[in-house]
């Protein structure tokens, strides 16, 4: 074991999925190894316990789980469980603390922003539970990096980490399993596999698109193999350092290959896309894109539908930038509904307190309390299931669903690498308008409200401030104002849009064409053409 003296870096504040930065920061002189001894430290250091690592194989991924490795042994660590290839998805990683009982776990991603020796690169540290690390570990392991000294590795040659088995680094263990394999056990005792085979049999035609990203083997094996979907179902299926050059974001500007074949006249009947590490999801029809809210919407309405929820739910929990249409399946099915800031880990104390069971955020992540972590591929087989057993095409499911409750139209505008100081001022400047803007009147639409978000945990009464600007009309169409935490240089700015038509309303229109006034009071109301000095987003989705 060797100490290395060391210096505090800048800028190491983990955000809303841990500490993200350009690829060669993180190979920089210190960068990594300051970052994971400030994790080891701020949770009571590692000595005599387990963990999970693995990662979503974009560049760098098997360098740096070499070094943890080597780190966590120089730590004490009793043993370490890395995924084959230094691969897991991160809901799979997820599914292994908790399956394992182990003491967290470190993944390596930085989920659906792009990878290359020039792209994005990621560090989290996941609890016992299976989540991400609450703010107070998130505050703590920052403080560390501050004041960090020095830090612990051993020498070492690489371990083989390309078979599953066990060796020994040190003193600790570490245990190389099959990525997949636990995880596919956990969907199938989830879902009816035999109704989804039966529907596969029946012609029904299915399309998966793992982006070269790490939930290629996944699909492949639970697709494919297990359902019997057709060999090439999953098309991108291996995953690639650079993720083949594809942006493995699952949404409909970067899948555009996927949506142009479901969007043909001879599309499958089914279409899905998973993003880096396997925690976000995209659902199609043929000729219907499901957003992301709606999808959370129909999940609710019909999970029941899966042996795996067929007692129902406990309740239901969305971000607050994520459309209400989940909020009005959970009224009329009488069960709790939680409106949560932006981040994966406030539902987890909810999912600990046992009060949800199924979560979502308009950000293409949907999960239930299987993990603690948004599951991409749990979304895609949950829709699968639902089909099966309705034996409707996504089409008339979702026409369903918008007669029982209404239509919730919504979209999310991303003005990308915006100065960080523009998009501070622009918002800085509307957050000092909000208390005087109930009463005035934009684009014919009068406003009812405006704050900001703030959020007081349920469960431990923890309070989070600051969480997206709010402006409400009458009617309950509403905008929503917030500087995303996932991006790795300058400022990504998100624009959430939302009209409610009641069911029996015009139900047939073009999200955009529906939305076209509020666009328009979102632009008077911030000046983000002259914020960001684009006329127009990078990303609709």
């Amino acid at each position: 074991m060797t100490q290395i003296t060391t210096a505090p870096i800048d800028g190491q504040k983990p955000g809303t999925s841990g500490l993200r930065k350009k690829t060669p920061v993180f190979m920089g002189p210190h960068y990594l190894e300051n970052f994971v001894q400030a994790i080891f430290d701020a949770i009571g250091g590692a000595a005599g316990k387990t963990f999970v690592l693995g990662g979503d194989g974009r560049y760098f991924n098997d360098r740096a789980a070499q070094v943890i490795l080597r780190m966590a042994a120089a730590n004490g660590a009793a043993r370490m469980i890395v995924g084959q290839g230094a691969l897991l998805s991160t809901p799979a990683a997820s599914h292994m603390i908790r399956l394992r009982r182990t003491d967290g776990g470190i993944i390596l991603s930085a989920s659906h922003n792009p990878g290359g020796p020039d792209a994005d690169f990621g560090v989290k540290f996941n609890m016992p539970n299976g989540g991400p690390a609450p703010e107070a570990v998130t505050g703590a392991i920052f403080a560390r990096t501050a004041e960090i000294r020095e830090y612990r590795i051993a020498e070492s040659q690489d371990l083989d980490l390309s078979r599953p088995g066990e060796t020994r680094l040190g003193g600790m263990v570490v245990e190389v399993v099959d990525p997949v394999s636990a995880y596919a056990d956990l969907m199938e005792s989830l879902f009816d596999f035999n109704a989804i085979r039966g529907l596969l049999q029946a012609g029904f035609r299915l399309r998966m698109d793992s982006m070269n990203a790490v939930t290629g083997p996944y699909a492949v094996e639970i697709l494919e193999r297990r359902l019997g979907a057709a060999p090439g179902t999953v098309v991108h299926a291996v995953p690639l350092p650079d993720f083949g050059g594809m942006h493995p974001d699952p949404n409909p500007t970067w899948a555009h290959e996927l949506m142009a074949e479901m969007m043909s006249g001879d599309g499958p009947d089914f279409g899905a896309a998973s993003d880096g590490d396997g925690d976000r999801n995209m659902i199609l029809g043929r000729g219907i894109y499901v957003a992301p809210s709606d999808s959370l919407a129909v999940l609710a309405a019909n999970a029941h539908l899966a042996p795996g929820y067929a007692g129902g739910l406990k309740g239901v929990a969305r971000s607050m930038p994520t459309s209400s249409a989940v909020d009005l399946v959970a009224k009329a099915r009488g069960i709790e509904c939680f409106e949560t800031p932006t981040g994966w880990k406030f539902f987890g104390n909810l999912m600990d307190a046992g009060r949800v069971s199924l979560c979502g955020e308009e950000s293409f992540g949907t999960g239930s309390d299987h993990v603690r972590e948004k599951d991409g591929l749990w979304a895609i087989l949950m829709w699968l299931n639902i089909l099966a057993v309705r034996r409707e095409s996504v089409a008339e499911v979702m026409q369903d669903h918008w007669r029982t409750y209404g239509r919730n139209y919504y979209s999310r505008h991303d003005y990308e690498g915006l100065p960080s100081d523009s998009a501070d001022a622009m918002m800085a400047a509307l957050r000092d308008r909000l208390t005087a803007l109930p009463g005035q009147v934009i684009e014919g639409m009068a406003i009812a409200a405006a704050d900001e978000f703030a959020y007081t945990d349920p469960v431990d009464g923890s309070v989070s401030a600051g969480q997206g600007l709010r402006v409400v009309f009458e009617g309950g169409s509403r905008l929503v104002l917030r500087l995303s935490g996932t991006g790795t240089s300058g400022a990504t700015l998100r624009l959430y849009l939302e009209r409610y038509e009641p069911a029996g309303g015009d139900l047939g229109l073009d999200p955009q064409q529906a939305l076209a006034p509020l666009i328009r009071a979102a632009e008077e109301l911030a000046g983000i053409a002259a914020a960001s000095g684009k006329t127009a987003p990078d990303v609709i989705t």
